[in-house]
């Protein structure tokens, strides 16, 4: 939701946009904490119960935001949601399993990161066109129904699930002792890094370098959410046919989009091209290193799982704080060139860990 409404949110707050843009780095600060310490803090409590609490999270996350009356209290809106974003995430391929037969967890899976992308292809544009027409912090307090129905339906439909005895040993740094582990989380943290410094200042480009207002904004942030949607649901395939070819060519790709933006930024036609292909390959990527957690650990999936949390809310929150201040500073052809450089970086890091996995051939 910020991304779609920085700019209003940098004016009415009275700070730059490479400031509003800290929002998500703090959403992803706290996300990060809580993915590797919310199995422990929770303890033995019903996993039902927590799932409920994080909603409630999310109400008052979304009713802070909506009224706060500084930057510093919009900041604490913002670590409620992370908060929440961190706890779901940690949880979902545990709640996914035991929910679901265990041939059916890899479609339940599925289903999450379809809602996920389902979600990307509303917020973005839908948050905008409400932003133009009620204001950002309206927009903001249209999340609170919207988690009130979610928290009535957690409720209403999820059995209990009592805490389960963690196995011993089950760290997940422990895991990256292990080359193609830490190879692997490496290039996933490269990827979301690479991402959100160019992704979180999208608004602004489109504003100042397209020229776009706000109906045009819209549509193109729409392009990339349903290109995303589109994108989450081919890459299966790919996914089956080369799992690391296809994690060494999405942030390839991607890097060569962040340079192309900023060469045909001016062309609205160019920009929509290029950013469809970003919004195809960007939001199909956490499938893609989903799948790899659950073929390189297969044993210690969720352990894995709340890792990839974690690095991938620290990398986020890494890109927000680097693109905000290349951006304030030097503009968005420093912000997208760094972006590119991140992705590269990505790339050979895929690469080298699918030689440690697989040391005869690139699979």
């Amino acid at each position: 939701m910020p991304v779609s409404l920085l700019t209003p949110i940098a004016t009415d707050l009275g700070v730059s946009e490479g400031q509003a843009g800290q929002a998500i780095a703090v959403s992803g600060a706290f996300a990060l904490v809580t993915s590797l310490a919310l199995s422990t803090l929770a303890g033995r409590l019903d996993r039902k119960l927590l799932l409920a609490g994080l909603t409630v999270l999310m109400i008052v996350s979304g009713t802070i935001a909506a009224f706060a009356p500084d930057y510093a209290t919009f900041m604490v809106g913002r670590a409620c949601i992370g908060i929440a974003i961190g706890g779901f995430w940690s949880m979902s391929a545990a709640t996914a399993m035991r929910l679901v037969p265990a041939d059916r967890v890899p479609r339940a899976l599925a289903i999450v990161n379809g809602g996920n992308a389902l979600a990307t292809v509303v917020a973005a544009p839908l948050g905008s066109l409400l932003g133009a027409v009620i204001g950002w912090r309206g927009a903001f307090f249209c999340l609170i129904p919207v988690a009130a129905i979610a928290l009535a339906w957690k409720v209403a439909s999820l059995p209990s699930m009592p805490a389960l005895r963690q196995r011993q040993g089950a760290s997940p740094f422990a895991l990256l002792r292990r080359p193609a582990v830490s190879l692997g989380m490496v290039a996933c943290a490269l990827l979301f890094m690479g991402q959100f410094t160019l992704f979180t200042y999208l608004r602004p480009f489109l504003e100042t370098v397209t020229h776009a207002g706000p109906t045009l904004l819209s549509l193109l942030l729409l392009t990339v959410g349903i290109a995303g949607f589109v994108g989450t649901a081919l890459i299966g395939a790919l996914l089956k046919e080369g799992m690391y070819a296809t994690l060494v060519a999405i942030p390839l790709l991607l890097a060569a989009i962040a340079l192309g933006l900023i060469g045909c930024g001016a062309s609205v036609p160019a920009t929509a091209l290029l950013l469809g292909l970003w919004g195809m390959l960007a939001t199909s990527a956490p499938v893609g290193w989903w799948t790899w957690v659950a073929r390189t650990l297969p044993d210690d999936a969720e352990a894995g799982g709340g890792l990839v949390v974690a690095i991938v809310q620290l990398a986020i929150a890494g890109g927000a704080t680097v693109g905000g201040l290349l951006f304030d500073r030097y503009g968005h052809p420093a912000t997208f060139g760094a972006s590119a450089a991140i992705l590269l970086a990505a790339a050979m890091t895929a690469w080298l860990a699918a030689r440690a996995a697989r040391p005869a051939r690139l699979a």
